[in-house]
């Protein structure tokens, strides 16, 4: 059984940085694509940002140039550093990994249980 835990979610003024951390957890052999996606209340989950194992990224246009999406294969995990956070980036973050090879099966769509992210004006 894969596990995901996010952490370094928290309330900050708007202009400031955050760092979320994403740990996946099991027997992993590899995970091929890592995400972020968000949802504020009464809206739906949307993409923040994706990275494949190779390490290309993909952004949704809303943090382009503010955040930055980064791997560590060796630990399984993956970053989001959001910088200049505004109001509007409130939501809880959820980690996806969408496909982990364990030593037994393929995992698809995996999910975290989410991190709150506050931005006060």
């Amino acid at each position: 059984q894969v596990q995901l835990v996010e952490s370094g979610g928290g309330l900050v003024q708007a202009g400031g940085s955050l760092r979320l951390s994403c740990v996946a957890s099991g027997l992993i052999v590899s995970i091929n694509v890592m995400g972020w996606y968000r949802q504020a209340p009464g809206k739906q989950r949307e993409l923040v940002a994706t990275i494949t194992n190779g390490g290309d990224t993909n952004y949704a246009s809303s943090v382009k140039d503010r955040f930055t999406i980064s791997r560590d294969n060796a630990k399984n995990t993956v970053y989001l550093q959001m910088n200049s956070l505004k109001p509007e980036d409130t939501a809880v973050y959820y980690c996806n990994a969408e496909r982990i090879r364990t030593i037994r099966d393929f995992q698809y769509n995996n999910w975290g249980q989410g991190t709150q992210v506050t931005v006060s004006s």
